[in-house]
């Protein structure tokens, strides 16, 4: 669209542009404003350009390209100034759009921007033209690249299918090469496990059998074991029934004969209280003292009920120690843990001792400690206290047994007296003879 504004119909100076200029149009203009920039002086430039003065032509068209087309727009004397230029350096190409009449074989982007800055009648039509051409240049150009690439997407895409077709063939095959090993293992596997199989049930069997062979010994085992301790007690029975005789071999007499002089000295010593007890005369008895009567200072049947004591009086033990002879048999243990249990064992040890020491001072009888050799973590380094003989039972024998022998080996008629709360041992002494007395009563005679 042209319009004029002004000048008359042949005027181009007034003719406008209605659109922008094409991007190939401008191009060549900046570069036509860059050539023609440096013939002219600073005074001619206009102010906004006089900065890119002494800058190269390249340089200048980048860096004020923008600059130099809106100079050229808007100032018609710098636009003049260029033309005149333009004219001096192309004079065939100035002087053919003056007679309008353009070179059919000029490039038309050339002969537009030559026109935009000669400004010859009709110079917005050429600038329109040569815009349109480039656009359809350019549109034949892009046509052209789209065809091409449309021809390389297809042989791309034909080699892919060709490539894919190979690749499913390979495929295929290594499928069928797969599926073939597959069914292979899977026989091969059954294979294996039925031998698994056979297998577990193989040494489920020897497990079974195994077992039972480890029952069986360990039942031979125990029994052996049983059968070894038996022999062991009874071999330690013997052997101190050797040693014993063997002592009293040494001693000159026999174990009979010890226990038939013990025996002896006790029925001394018992005739020797009895006659202190009855206050026996020297000589026979008296016709008139077999007169029933009640002497002075003797006892009535009220006065003997009187004295009766209480079986956990401690008097009734200091009694039984009185008697002619007598053999106290502590059980150690049974004693202190009815005591005093929160001590240590070597602790409660060391008190029962020194008490039991103190009473066979102040009676005169007999005393014998005995302790459960179990209990013992290591061999016991004790010096027994004097008037106290101090035994340990044996591994396999237990204090209880080791008392019950202590009062077998007594002569029928000594005196024995056994100190244990336990009512087995209490019970199995009373049937050997001996006066079995609580714990707590010895405990309550000790304090």
């Amino acid at each position: 669209m042209v319009e004029t504004a002004g000048g008359g119909p042949g005027d181009g100076a007034a003719e406008v542009l209605d659109r922008p200029l094409p991007d190939g149009v401008r191009r060549r203009v900046v570069q036509i404003v860059a050539d023609g920039f440096g013939a002219l002086t600073v005074g001619e430039l206009p102010a906004q350009l006089r900065q890119y003065a002494r800058f190269a032509p390249n340089r200048r068209a980048k860096f004020a390209g923008n600059a130099m087309a809106a100079a050229l727009e808007t100032d018609p004397l710098f636009r003049q100034r260029i033309g005149e230029r333009f004219r001096e350096a192309q004079p065939e190409l100035a002087g053919a759009l003056d007679s309008g009449s353009p070179p059919p074989a000029a490039d038309p982007l050339d002969v537009a921007a030559a026109a935009y800055v000669l400004r010859p009648a009709g110079w917005v039509k050429l600038v329109t033209a040569a815009g349109e051409e480039a656009q359809r240049a350019d549109a034949e150009r892009a046509d052209e690249e789209n065809r091409a690439e449309l021809e390389r997407l297809r042989a791309q895409l034909e080699q892919a299918r060709e490539q894919a077709r190979a690749e499913t063939d390979r495929l295929r095959g290594e499928a069928e090469a797969a599926k073939k090993e597959a069914e292979s293992l899977h026989r091969k596997l059954r294979a294996a496990l039925s031998d698994v199989r056979r297998g577990e049930a193989a040494l489920r069997k020897a497990q079974a059998e195994l077992e039972a062979q480890r029952a069986e010994a360990h039942a031979q085992v125990s029994a052996a074991e049983s059968e070894t301790r038996r022999l062991k007690a009874r071999l330690g029975e013997a052997e101190a029934a050797l040693e014993a005789t063997r002592r009293a071999a040494r001693e000159g007499r026999s174990v009979e004969d010890m226990r038939v002089r013990l025996l002896l000295d006790t029925l001394l010593d018992a005739t020797q209280g009895l006659r202190r007890e009855l206050a026996l005369p020297p000589v026979s008895v008296r016709p008139a003292e077999t007169v029933d009567a009640v002497e002075p200072g003797r006892m009535t049947p009220k006065d003997i009920a009187a004295r009766a004591l209480s079986e956990n009086d401690p008097a009734i033990l200091d009694q039984l120690l009185a008697l002619p002879q007598a053999h106290l048999v502590v059980d150690g243990y049974n004693v202190t843990k009815t005591g005093y249990p929160q001590m240590p064992l070597e602790k409660q040890r060391l008190r029962l001792l020194g008490q039991l020491s103190a009473l066979a001072a102040q009676t005169g009888a007999e005393v014998t400690c005995v302790f459960d050799g179990a209990e013992l973590a290591a061999p016991v380094l004790l010096a027994p206290p004097r008037g106290v003989r101090v035994l340990f039972s044996k591994p396999g024998v237990t204090a209880d047994e080791l008392i019950r022998q202590l009062v077998r080996a007594e002569p029928p008629g000594r005196p024995v007296i056994v100190a244990s709360t336990d009512r087995e041992v209490a019970d199995g002494v009373a049937r050997a003879g001996a006066r079995p007395v609580a714990s707590a009563v010895l405990l309550k005679r000790l304090s």
